[in-house]
């Protein structure tokens, strides 16, 4: 299969959808549920990937989507651990005799996929190696269906599936969380962090005009009872009265911050 590179924009993408991703209302105690399985089981993943330079909620993303979170089961493919692979990649791990343990599985593949031979875990480049470990299938032969490994129990996927190795379903829907799904929810449970998050306020006060995502801003602020922004990215003295308003604070850099 051709490969995928990733480019500036397919960074841009996987950051929009990740920024944008929102829980279907209907799977929330679902992912709460597989959630607090990765939580449990986070020492054993944290083992496994250190060994190999893999962070422990892709490592757990992997084992939800692969092996049901079942320690039996090969992290490749969920084969059960009394033999080695038989499903793709079949024959895996190479060396050794089973029965294997939980930990020689995972660390043979997460080296065996190529994984571990990453360095930049921030949030796009983590999402296109869950992608790529899946393959790409969805996005160069269905690119209308978004991922399920990804998205899947998120208002970006509906339906649509490979139901087996090349075998393609429009009307198949993914019944289990995606990677993208799972890192989202740890994320907002302040269980993870990604390396491209600022240090400090993301929108501070200006005088020079206007500044990114500023006018996300006046718009979120022009939903609150009597506050009347024009909206054109420019978090200046209004803006900022505004903001002071509604969170009992000016911008962080405004003059008459004393806070």
């Amino acid at each position: 299969m051709a490969a995928v590179e990733l480019t500036s924009a397919l960074r841009r993408e996987y950051e929009a959808l990740f920024a944008t991703c929102r829980i279907r209302p209907e799977r929330w105690a679902e992912v709460d549920h597989v959630v607090d399985g990765l939580l449990a089981g986070r020492e054993r993943y944290r083992a496994a990937g250190c060994e190999v330079g893999v962070p422990w909620p892709v490592v757990g993303a992997l084992h939800s989507l692969e092996a049901s979170l079942d320690f039996e089961r090969h992290l490749h493919n969920g084969d059960p651990l009394s033999g080695r692979t038989v499903h793709e990649p079949a024959g895996r791990p190479v060396a050794g005799s089973p029965p294997f343990s939980w930990h020689a599985s995972a660390v043979d593949a997460l080296r065996a996929s190529g994984l571990s031979r990453g360095r930049d875990w921030g949030l796009a480049a983590t999402l296109y190696r869950l992608e790529r470990y899946n393959g790409w299938g969805y996005r160069l032969h269905h690119p209308e269906v978004l991922s399920p490994y990804l998205w899947s129990f998120s208002d970006h996927y509906q339906r649509g599936k490979y139901v087996a190795d090349g075998s393609w379903s429009a009307a198949a829907v993914s019944r289990q969380p995606g990677a993208a799904v799972l890192l989202r929810r740890l994320a907002e449970r302040g269980e993870v962090a990604f390396d491209e998050i600022p240090v400090g306020p993301l929108i501070p006060y200006s005088d020079a005009g206007a500044a990114p995502r500023a006018d996300d801003l006046q718009a979120f602020l022009n939903t609150f009872p009597g506050i009347r922004l024009r909206v054109d990215g420019w978090p200046g003295p209004r803006t900022s009265a505004a903001f002071r308003v509604v969170f009992g604070r000016y911008l962080h850099g405004d003059p008459r911050d004393t806070g």
